[in-house]
Parts: C-alpha cells; structure tokens; sequence
C-alpha cells in the first residue's frame, strides 16, 4: 500500500500463459497481477519477485520478508 501498488487476484488462463503472475504497469500505475489459482508458494514467489522492483529501504517490513525480497534466503 505504502508503494502505491495495487495487486490483483485474476484467472489467468493458463493454456495462453505458463506464468502465474507478476509485475505490470497499467496505465501508469504498477500492478502485481497473481493468478486466482496458483499454489500459495507460487503466490508468495510473485509478490516477491515484484518487490524486488522496488526501493524498499524507508518502508518497514517484517525481517523475514525482507531477507526473501533481498534474496539472503530461499
């Protein structure tokens, strides 16, 4: 929310797309688009792998979390 990102839980189909989410910009505005149906650690990796994108360091976030988007443990 600090980030003014917006995610979005939408079926993706899966027979024209083998990803099952990620980062975008629509217009302007980045959005993280998560398939409805991905497993939760396929959820957590492409919220992840979208944070990544971002300059963290004046927002907190629990340290767990962070060691992951900083990627110091898988």
């Amino acid at each position: 929310q600090k980030l003014g990102v917006t995610v979005r839980f939408e079926n993706i189909n899966m027979e024209e797309s083998t990803s099952t989410g990620g980062l975008c910009c629509v217009r302007g505005e980045y959005v993280i688009i998560v398939h409805s149906r991905a497993t939760v650690k396929e959820k957590i990796k492409v919220m992840i792998e979208a944070l990544r994108h971002f300059d963290l360091g004046d927002i907190y976030i629990k340290p767990v979390i962070r060691q992951l988007v900083e990627g110091n443990e898988e």
